[in-house]
């Protein structure tokens, strides 16, 4: 097995959430590891991925809101301080993927599957290797004791449950 890392220079992990009923938050993790172990980065069936990201380095351009998303309402940073993924199973059809595994947020651990693409090979200015996917999925943050909301006067609530994670990244050889 070769191991592999996500380039965070060219990799995005991003979040959307519905507000206020009527539009959506977005979001991003800035800080993160994630390694892929594989023999083939073009048959990711056998391949182990694990990531690690920083409950802290949310960033949705709010800092009230993002303050308030480290917070003890959300992920509590200073007591969870972080968010792990570790595949379990990986299937393949054509150039896409289910990847499921177990997601942890507030030491809440959850069976959860990716939706991810193969988007191709290319080689940096250095002649190295470096492989693109991008992926997707639904989860309904209350299962991960991310339940704080308020109600508004028009009906509805301000914070929606189901969060859309959306990852785009770029894989290079370990050094």
């Amino acid at each position: 097995m070769t191991n592999w890392i996500v380039d965070n220079s060219h990799s995005h992990i991003g979040f959307s959430v519905k507000h206020m009923m009527v539009s959506k938050v977005k979001g991003t993790f800035e800080d993160y590891t994630a390694t892929v172990e594989a023999e083939d980065m073009t048959d990711l069936s056998t391949a182990n991925i694990s990531f690690v990201i920083q409950t802290a380095s949310i960033n949705t351009k709010s800092e009230d809101r993002d303050n308030h998303l480290r917070g003890e309402d959300f992920f509590d940073a200073e007591q969870y301080p972080t968010i792990t993924f570790q595949s379990k199973n990986i299937e393949k059809d054509g150039d896409d993927y289910k990847i499921t595994g177990d997601l942890t947020i507030k030491d809440v651990t959850k069976h959860v599957t990716f939706d991810v693409s193969f988007n191709g090979k290319g080689k940096n200015p250095w002649g190295v290797d470096v492989y693109g996917f991008e992926g997707e999925m639904k989860l309904n943050r209350e299962e991960f004791g991310l339940t704080w909301n308020a109600a508004l006067e028009t009906g509805g609530v301000l914070v929606g449950k189901d969060i859309k994670i959306d990852l785009e990244l770029q894989v290079n050889p370990a050094q």
